[in-house]
C-alpha cells in the first residue's frame, strides 16, 4: 500500500468508454492507496441496465439519476473525510461538471486506447451488461478532457500491470 499523507480529501473518477478497464484499474488503485471505492455501474437504475443490455444507448435523461447517485456518494464520502475512487464513464463535460460539484479535489483519470483494443476487451468479458455494439455510440458521445479540467490520460494498450504503473506515475504529483 502506498502511504499518502493528505491535507484534504482526494477523489479519483476513473473514466472512459466501456471496456477500457475502469473497474480493474480502480480496484488496483484501491489496493495501492487504501481508499474507499464504488463501482459506478452498481449505481445505475435498473432501467438503465435493461436498456444497455438490450443494446440501446443511454440518453442524457437516462444518465441523470445515475450521475446524481455517484455525485451523492462522493459528496457523502468527502463529508466523512474519505479519499475515494469511483468508476464512471463521465463521457461528457456536463457529466464531469456535475461530479465536480459534489466535492473539491476531483481528478479524472481517463483510460483511453485504440477502438479495436477496447472492442477486443469487451468481446472477452463475461457477465457484463454492456454489449460491444454500444462501443461506437460511447465513442461518439465521448468529449475529451478539456485544458481547464483536472485530469490525466492513461493509455490502456499495455498489460493491466503496466496501465496501473502508468496511472500511479501520472497520479503521484497530484496526491
Amino acid at each position: 500500500m502506498v502511504n499518502m499523507t493528505t491535507e484534504h480529501t482526494h477523489h479519483i473518477v476513473v473514466m472512459g468508454v466501456s471496456g477500457t478497464g475502469k473497474t480493474s484499474i480502480a480496484h488496483a488503485l484501491c489496493d495501492q492507496l487504501g481508499w474507499s471505492f464504488v463501482e459506478g455501474d452498481d449505481l445505475h437504475p435498473a432501467e438503465n441496465i435493461q436498456k444497455m443490455s438490450a443494446g440501446i444507448p443511454l440518453t442524457d435523461q437516462d444518465r441523470a439519476p445515475w450521475l446524481a447517485r455517484i455525485a451523492t456518494w462522493i459528496q457523502e464520502a468527502d463529508a466523512r473525510g474519505q479519499n475515494t475512487i469511483v468508476t464512471c464513464s463521465a463521457l461528457k463535460r456536463a457529466y464531469r461538471d456535475l461530479l465536480r460539484e459534489a466535492a473539491p479535489g476531483i481528478l479524472f483519470l481517463h483510460l483511453t486506447g485504440p477502438r479495436q483494443t477496447i472492442a477486443d476487451r469487451m468481446m472477452q468479458r463475461k457477465s457484463h451488461f454492456m454489449p460491444t455494439s454500444l462501443l461506437d455510440s460511447q465513442l461518439a458521445t465521448l468529449e475529451p478532457l478539456e485544458a481547464d479540467e483536472t485530469g490525466l490520460l492513461v493509455d490502456i494498450s499495455g498489460t493491466p500491470e503496466e496501465v496501473l504503473s502508468e496511472a500511479l506515475k501520472a497520479l503521484e504529483p497530484t496526491l
